[in-house]
């Protein structure tokens, strides 16, 4: 067969084989549809952007009945059997696990992304689409590494909304508020990487 390319299909994964795969590696990897992606790195906009996020939130949440977790806490999306790494999650209340390695949680109630050109149309897409099938998920920030830039959407009565942000966001779901000051403390913006 001159000029034809055969390829074989990716296997499928299972959940139960890629949350075995993803607990012994090294490096992180999100799941969708029976696939296995190696997360890409992140820029020093991105990290600076998540690490205040993630120190505010915790700094404000001292002493309350909520936990912050930062990058590296994997959840699991209902709708689509995915597992994914938000940048920012908070949880109130107990904490719910997938089972008892404590590493996926099933009950965020904010979810913070942090955009880059690669990941926003997803992220305003189809990932919150899929996050709106978590039950306690109650609350959706998203925010610019190229700008001082958020998108803050919550839902009230199982009804979405989104607030305009100019230079602060007042959290509705957890007591608390992030500046602009804030989140792009040390941040210098150029181009995007």
């Amino acid at each position: 067969m001159t000029g034809n390319v055969v390829t074989q299909p990716s296997p499928l994964f299972t959940e139960e084989e890629y949350l075995s795969f993803e607990r012994s590696s090294n490096v992180r990897h999100e799941y969708l549809s029976g696939q296995i992606y190696a997360m890409a790195g992140a820029t020093r906009e991105h990290n600076l952007i998540t690490g205040n996020i993630a120190g505010e939130l915790r700094a404000q949440l001292k002493g309350k009945p909520c936990e912050t977790y930062s990058n590296d806490m994997r959840v699991r999306v209902p709708r689509s059997g995915q597992y994914t790494y938000p940048d920012v999650v908070v949880v109130c209340g107990t904490p719910q696990f997938l089972d008892d390695h404590a590493d996926t949680l099933l009950n965020p109630l904010l979810i913070i992304e942090v955009l880059s050109s690669s990941t926003e149309a997803y992220d305003r897409g189809e990932k919150f689409r899929d996050y709106r099938s978590i039950e306690s998920f109650s609350e959706y920030v998203l925010i610019s590494q190229a700008k001082q830039s958020a998108d803050h959407f919550t839902k009230v009565n199982n009804i979405w909304t989104i607030q305009e942000v100019e230079q602060e966001i007042r959290l509705v779901t957890i007591p608390g508020t992030l500046t602009f000051s804030e989140i792009y403390e040390r941040v210098e913006f150029g181009a995007e990487k």
